[in-house]
């Protein structure tokens, strides 16, 4: 699958301009902005956060190499349509993009080093994409689920800003729901280790996040 996204690129970057201002611009999704955020229930040793980084293969490789990580999953959020699909969010008019749950135990990694994770395995810069992978459907968002969570966020984006002298694409939305994808897409690196994308793009993206910070790592533990 990630093949044919990649032998339409020429395709994706057309449609990435008119998306982004159909997707990104409307009234149901400018509401999604001043949404009020939804908490998701956690425990002492389980909670979950929401990020959307380019492809979710990628993201869901990444984020399951660190420790505290118990599960990473899939899907899309950020949207204003209900049951979005992988075919549907590709074009770009969902407002979705694709996104991960993290499932982790907070009393091993808090959220703040979640976002430095984040912010560590990503191009902050690029819009609307991450390599090769341009559209709004694969668009850097982090979702808070209450007012310290945005704090955290708006606080690294800040100091991160700083620190590059330019401006980090990520929005930072209130969180609201997400949708989980296709059963084909959970663990995709796993189950195809030799496909093309994951080669080329997924495995060389999770290295240069592994040399960045060897001490997160379940490898290293």
């Amino acid at each position: 699958m990630k093949s044919i996204k990649l032998s339409i690129l020429t395709l994706i970057t057309i449609f990435a301009f008119s998306c982004k201002n159909e997707a990104q611009t409307n009234s149901k999704q400018e509401a999604i902005k001043n949404a009020e955020p939804v908490e998701v229930a956690s425990t002492e040793h389980e909670a979950r956060a929401y990020f959307a980084s380019g492809c979710f293969w990628c993201v869901e490789s990444i984020y399951e190499s660190v420790v505290g990580v118990k599960e990473v999953i899939s899907g899309y959020s950020g949207g204003h349509t209900k049951n979005p699909t992988y075919e549907a969010s590709n074009t770009g008019r969902t407002g979705h993009a694709e996104a991960v749950e993290v499932i982790y135990d907070p009393t091993i990694i808090d959220f703040a080093t979640l976002i430095d994770v984040y912010y560590g395995s990503q191009d902050p810069t690029q819009v609307n994409g991450q390599g090769p992978d341009h559209g709004s459907q694969y668009r850097s968002i982090i979702f808070f689920q209450n007012d310290v969570q945005k704090q955290i966020i708006m606080k690294k984006k800040a100091l991160l800003e700083k620190s590059l002298n330019q401006k980090v694409a990520a929005e930072v939305l209130p969180f609201q729901k997400f949708w989980i994808a296709e059963d084909y897409h959970q663990d995709y690196k796993k189950h195809h280790p030799n496909n093309s994308y994951i080669q080329n793009v997924s495995v060389p993206r999770t290295n240069a996040f592994k040399k960045k910070f060897p001490k997160l790592l379940k490898e290293n533990q």
